[in-house]
């Protein structure tokens, strides 16, 4: 248990001033409404002070009470019990077992002599259910047994309106409303005296100890318990707080919320209702008297009267917060709900969430301080400014007056533990990532972003980079001098970039490459300014730098431009001539871009096609000239050069065909002779002088893509030929000549074959090439037959509806109107639509658009 100051003790009337030096004297009860304190003595006097409260210079209350008057009740008992009603103006005094009602401020009793007999002990219902402003309700103790009276009280008579009885004798009473907490012999009760019906509570034993009942608030109420605890009850009978636990020998109790305070022989203890902790003691002996009057507790002894002043709860949480007790500073900060303005208590409850979160910081507790910030809606920049150097200098930021916390920056905070430093960064690292996208950072965005950026860069943090392409608030000058100062250029070549300074960008990436300054941070960094450029907007940045990437790498330099989209290629003007021309020092990208234009994008242009073709040419000539022999396998760029001769039909043929003579290039020859259409030519290269069978048949396949039918055959027919005019000697000729008929069979016209073949070729050598075209000659008339039969069919059905057509009878009168001109027939020539509607020969023939009604269709 950990004591706080909630109350100090202020003396409000001094013995002296009270009773002089009578020894004899002793304060029996106290009543306070407003100024006015009453006091009621066992010698049955009352006595009327007015209280003056003051602040002292310390900060602290003090109470001057000035005696009025005091007055004799004309009886020989004490005054037991004092309760003022200010509606009425009347005090209501029980002294020997009966009420009366004297006036306020002169303390005579009023002239009818209205008084209430026979009770021993009385409450006022707080909560009155009368309605009438110029009564109170009463309800007393009986001094007959078991017996509870209610009582109307105005302002010169009194009204009885209830006489409830008990099951046991009451001892103690209070009331709220209809409902009556009662004290009896040996258990608590909850009594409608409206109803009748009643709720027991708790058992206790009045011989052991003074029986307490307290109303707290609207329904409900305080009570002394079992085993030292202080119970609360509700008139529906439960409790909705949990006990507190005071001493065994309580006298009395009140409430000041938040806290629930006791009076025993001893002291005075004050508990927490929201915690039920008890938080401070205060000695004092020989009080007899605990009670609240409107959120004043006053206390009395026999001989004086003393007053409990609360400490502001702004003050208390103040206190706890500068002990380190968070907790319990929240806890009274969210009691105090109650007693303050919405408005106040937000702003207040806000810093106090605020400062427990510095609190919960400093001691490396994270995620509470995390959370606690968030509650609290703290300004970011007070905790950034906790970190030397991360607030930009342009920032216009002042902390928090009066401060939230007592540190000066971080380095104070963690003592120059290096530890302790790098976890609390850390997690600033942390929040700020979690807050740039809310509302906290709205307004201080630039701020969050650039201590972000200034952490990541220290830390080498991965995240840094990911800060940087995407949509970031860095400001521009504080950023790069310390991305600089951390040698991050990669990173400030991005900051660069993202603020529109992609020449700045790029001259910082290029000194990187170029080993001028040292960052490791990409090792592909070449290529990325190859992509960067790529997607480059500015057309003149990126012929800036085109002769530098492409210098370090022909092949991976030249995706400046085939890569780039070809939309912003016609948009931002990069012409493909002016991209050649460039090329033209760089013999593989110029390779490059051309077969990007030719083969990618697939442009029809002649000088782009002959231009490709002659740089492949040249590089074979270069290869086969270095290996010094004709019998190599093709190289690669031998084969795109044939499959680019192939596939284009763009290239000056011509001019190919120069170039190559007297290279030893057969193949590339003989698909050249092919573009101008001399078959025989490209063939008797691939047979006689290639020897390459295979080939000459491949050359007949794609050499009559997309013809017709009768092209292929030609094709064919010429190569067979010309395997068979080579003469019975040529025994290679004879087998290609075999394989040919047997491989290709649909190709040829069977006919034709048989009777250029030889008479010694036997049935079986040809048996493929004989079953092949008898299968494909079956198939033809089969599909011919198949044809006709469908055609005979449609011609039967149509000849089925001509004679139903012309089985009906057809009615023309000179009453029968044409549908497309609406006149009359004058001779019996017409058209007939098959639904019926009859219209002019020359309406049909003229007729534009079909009539409206009936529909036409087709004519018979």
């Amino acid at each position: 248990m950990m004591n706080i100051k909630a109350f100090t003790l202020v003396s409000a009337v001094e013995r002296e001033l009270l009773m002089g030096d009578k020894e004899r004297i002793n304060i029996e009860c106290v009543e306070c409404c407003g100024r006015n304190l009453y006091v009621g003595t066992n010698d049955c006097f009352i006595y009327h002070f007015l209280l003056e409260e003051k602040t002292l210079p310390t900060g602290t209350a003090a109470f001057t009470a000035t005696k009025q008057l005091h007055r004799h009740l004309g009886f020989k008992k004490p005054v037991n019990e004092l309760r003022a009603a200010s509606a009425l103006n009347r005090l209501l005094v029980l002294c020997d077992n009966s009420i009366t009602l004297v006036n306020m401020l002169n303390l005579e009793p009023v002239p009818s002599g209205a008084r209430i007999k026979g009770a021993t002990a009385f409450a006022l219902n707080e909560n009155p259910v009368s309605g009438d402003p110029f009564c109170v309700e009463v309800c007393i103790i009986s001094v007959k047994r078991r017996t509870i009276q209610v009582f109307l009280v105005y302002e010169d008579r009194v009204q009885i309106v209830k006489e409830v009885s008990t099951p046991e004798q009451p001892l103690a009473v209070a009331v709220d409303g209809h409902f009556l907490c009662l004290a009896l012999t040996t258990q608590y009760i909850i009594l409608n005296y409206s109803t009748g019906l009643s709720q027991d509570l708790f058992p206790y034993c009045s011989e052991e100890k003074r029986p307490i009942v307290k109303r707290i608030g609207r329904q409900e109420f305080l009570l002394a318990g079992p085993g030292g605890l202080g119970m609360f009850a509700t008139v529906a009978g439960i409790s909705q707080r949990a006990p507190v636990h005071w001493a065994e020998n309580v006298i009395g109790a009140a409430v000041c919320f938040p806290y629930v305070i006791a009076l025993d022989d001893e002291f005075i203890t004050v508990h927490s209702m929201l915690d039920q902790q008890q938080k401070q003691t205060l000695p004092f002996k020989e009080g007899h008297i605990l009670q609240d009057f409107e959120g004043r507790v006053i206390v009395a002894t026999s001989k004086g009267v003393y007053i409990l002043v609360p400490l502001p709860l702004d003050k208390q949480i103040q206190d706890l917060l500068a002990n380190r007790r968070v907790e319990e500073a929240l806890v009274l900060a969210k009691g105090a709900r109650r007693n303050i303005p919405k408005e106040k208590f937000q702003v207040m409850y806000r810093r106090i969430l605020q400062q427990a979160g510095f609190i919960q910081f400093a001691q490396l507790q994270f995620l509470e301080a995390k959370e606690l910030f968030r509650s609290g809606q703290l300004d970011v920049r007070e905790l950034i400014s906790l970190y030397p150097f991360l607030l930009p200098t342009s920032s216009s930021f002042t902390r928090s007056h009066p401060p939230l916390h007592e540190y000066a920056d971080l380095n104070q905070l963690t003592q120059g533990d290096q530890e302790k430093m790098a976890k609390c960064k850390r997690f600033l690292i942390s929040y700020l990532n979690e807050v740039r996208s809310t509302e906290v950072a709205n307004g201080y965005k630039e701020d969050i972003d650039t201590a972000l950026l200034k952490l990541y860069a220290e830390a080498d943090h991965d995240s840094l980079l990911d800060l940087l392409v995407t949509e970031n608030f860095c400001l521009l000058t504080d950023s790069a001098a310390w991305l600089e100062k951390h040698k991050k250029y990669f990173a400030l070549g991005l900051l660069y970039h993202y603020n529109n300074q992609d020449a700045a960008a790029l001259q910082l990436w290029v000194n990187i490459v170029n080993g001028d300054i040292e960052d490791s941070t990409r090792s592909d960094l070449y290529e990325y300014i190859v992509d960067f450029l790529t997607y480059c907007l500015d057309q003149e940045l990126v012929w800036t730098y085109a002769d530098w990437v492409l210098q370090r790498s022909e092949e991976v330099g030249v995706q400046v431009f085939t890569k780039r989209p070809w939309d912003e290629q016609q948009k931002n003007s990069f012409n493909p001539d002016d991209i050649i021309n460039c090329l033209k020092k760089y013999p593989k990208a110029l390779v490059k871009y051309l077969e990007y234009l030719v083969i990618d994008r697939r442009l029809q242009k002649e000088e782009y096609h002959t231009h490709l073709a002659v740089l492949y040419l040249e590089e074979v000539l270069q290869q086969r000239a270095a290996a010094g022999s004709q019998g190599l396998e093709p190289s690669e760029t031998q084969t795109k050069l044939r499959r680019l001769l192939q596939k284009s039909d763009l290239y000056r043929v011509h001019f190919l065909i120069e170039r190559i003579q007297g290279a030893g290039l057969p193949m590339e020859s003989a698909i050249l002779h092919g573009k101008l259409g001399e078959h025989g030519k490209a063939l008797h290269i691939l047979v006689h002088e290639l020897g390459d069978f295979s080939a000459a048949e491949d050359y007949c396949l794609w050499s009559s893509e997309g013809q017709d039918a009768p092209c292929r055959r030609h094709l064919f027919h010429t190569l067979l030929a010309m395997y068979l005019h080579a003469g019975p000697a040529a025994h290679e000729l004879t087998v290609a000549a075999v394989d040919l008929l047997n491989r290709h069979a649909t190709e040829f016209d069977a006919t034709q074959v048989l009777q250029l073949l030889p008479g010694s070729w036997s049935v079986q050598l040809l048996c493929p090439f004989l079953t092949g075209a008898m299968r494909d000659s079956i198939h033809a008339r089969r599909t011919t037959q198949v044809a006709v039969g469908l055609a005979r069919s449609e011609n039967l059905i149509y000849t089925y509806n001509k004679m139903k057509l012309k089985g009906s009878a057809i009615w023309l009168s000179d009453q029968k109107l044409c549908q497309l001109c609406q006149n009359p027939f004058g001779e019996p020539v017409f058209v007939r639509y098959p639904n019926g509607g009859l219209v002019h020969t020359h309406c049909a023939t003229n007729r534009h658009t079909t009539p409206s009604s009936p529909s036409p269709g087709t004519r018979t």
